[in-house]
C-alpha cells in the first residue's frame, strides 16, 4: 500500500521499453555480423582496392551527394512557394539534412523524419493542407524519378522494357504535375467529390448529412492557395532530376574512386534497386540488405568484379549514408534542437492527420 499523497508508478512500461531497446541493439548487431559474414570472402581484395583509392573521385563523390541534397531542398522550396510559402534555400536544405539523418538512423525513422519536416514547414507559415501536400507531392515526385531511372537503365541495358514504357513513365510524371495544378485551380470539382464521399460516410455512420462540410470547405480553401503553374511544375521536375541524377553520379564516382569502370546502364539499375530496397524500414539506413543489393547490382548489371563492387558500395554508403547522417545530426543540433511553443501542437496536428 502507498501512503497518502504518494503516487505509485507501474514499472512494467519502463521494463518493456528497456527490452525493446535491447532487442533493437541485438537486431542491429546481428545485421552487422551478417554483413561481415557476407562480405568476408571479398574483404581482402576489396581492402586492396580501398588502399589504392583515387581521392579526387572521392571528393567528386562528396560534391555530387551535396548537389543531390541541394536538389531535393529546391524541390521542397519550389513546392512550398507554389503554396504561397517563401523559404530560403539554406533553410530548406537544412531541413532535408535533418530529416534524412532521422530517416536513416532512427528506428521507424521515416515517421520521425516526416513529422519533423511537417513541423518545420508549419513553422514557416504553411497551412496544414499545404504542409501535407508538400510532403506527399515531393515523395511522389522522388519515387517517380527513381522509377524513371530504373526503366531508363533497363532500356539502355537492352532489357525487355521498351521505349513505350519510358514514354508512359514520363507522361505519368507530367500528368501528376498537371493534376496537382488542376486541383488547386478547380477546387469546386474536388468539393463535389468530397461532398458526395462525406455524405456516404455520414450515412454509414448515421450522422447528419452535412457533418464535416465546413471542414471540407476550409481544407479546399487551403488547397486553392496552392498555385503550381507550368513554370513551377517545370522547376520541380528539373530539380527532382538533379536530385536523382547527382545521386547516381555519386555512385559512379565511387566506382571510379576504386578503379572500376562500370556500365552506366547497369549502374542505373543497381542504383534504382538499392534505393527501392532501402525504402523498406527494416533496419536503420538499410544496413546489410541495401549493401547486398548494391553489391549484387554493381556485379551483375554494372559489370564490376566482386571486390570492386564491395569497395565501391563501401565508398558510396560512407558518403551517402554515414557522412550525410553525421552532417544532418550536426545541423539538427545547431538549428533545430530548441523547441518552440507551437511544436507540441504541430506534432499533435500531424498525428491527427496521419493516424
Amino acid at each position: 500500500m502507498s501512503r497518502a499523497g504518494e503516487t505509485t508508478e507501474n514499472p512494467k512500461p519502463a521494463r518493456r521499453f528497456r527490452w525493446l531497446k535491447w532487442l533493437a541493439v541485438s537486431v542491429l548487431l546481428l545485421l552487422l555480423i551478417g554483413e561481415g559474414v557476407y562480405l568476408y570472402p571479398r574483404l581482402h581484395e576489396s581492402w586492396q582496392k580501398l588502399t589504392e583509392i583515387h581521392w579526387g573521385w572521392v571528393a567528386a563523390c562528396i560534391a555530387l551527394q551535396m548537389l543531390s541534397m541541394s536538389g531535393f531542398g529546391r524541390v521542397q522550396k519550389q513546392l512550398l512557394r507554389a503554396g504561397g510559402v517563401e523559404v530560403r534555400q539554406h533553410k530548406s536544405v537544412a531541413v532535408v539534412y535533418g530529416a534524412t539523418a532521422m530517416s536513416v538512423t532512427l528506428p521507424a525513422g521515416q515517421v520521425f523524419s516526416t513529422a519533423f519536416t511537417y513541423r518545420q514547414t508549419r513553422r514557416w507559415g504553411a497551412s496544414p493542407v499545404v504542409a501535407s501536400w508538400q510532403l506527399v507531392f515531393s515523395g511522389v515526385v522522388s519515387a517517380a524519378g527513381l522509377a524513371l531511372l530504373g526503366v531508363l537503365g533497363t532500356v539502355l541495358a537492352g532489357g525487355r522494357i521498351g521505349p513505350v514504357n519510358l514514354i508512359v513513365s514520363v507522361a505519368a510524371v507530367v500528368a501528376l504535375v498537371w493534376a496537382g495544378n488542376y486541383a488547386s485551380r478547380h477546387p469546386g470539382t474536388l468539393e463535389g467529390v468530397f461532398r458526395r464521399g462525406s455524405a456516404l460516410v455520414n450515412r454509414v455512420r448515421k450522422r447528419p448529412a452535412d457533418a464535416g462540410r465546413e471542414k471540407i470547405r476550409e481544407m479546399l480553401a487551403q488547397v486553392e492557395s496552392v498555385d503550381m503553374g507550368t513554370r513551377d511544375g517545370a522547376w520541380v521536375t528539373g530539380w527532382a532530376v538533379v536530385h536523382r541524377v547527382a545521386d547516381v553520379a555519386c555512385l559512379g564516382a565511387a566506382c571510379y574512386a576504386i578503379g572500376g569502370d562500370p556500365r552506366w546502364a547497369g549502374l542505373l539499375i543497381a542504383f534504382a534497386a538499392g534505393k527501392a530496397v532501402g525504402s523498406i524500414p527494416f533496419a536503420p539506413g538499410g544496413i546489410v540488405y541495401v549493401d547486398a543489393t548494391l553489391i549484387y547490382g554493381l556485379t551483375a548489371a554494372a559489370g564490376l568484379p566482386a571486390p570492386q563492387a564491395v569497395a565501391a558500395a563501401f565508398v558510396y554508403r560512407l558518403v551517402s549514408f554515414v557522412l550525410i547522417a553525421v552532417i544532418g545530426w550536426i545541423v539538427f543540433a545547431f538549428l533545430f534542437r530548441n523547441r518552440n511553443a507551437e511544436d507540441d501542437e504541430y506534432e499533435q496536428e500531424f498525428t491527427r492527420r496521419n493516424v
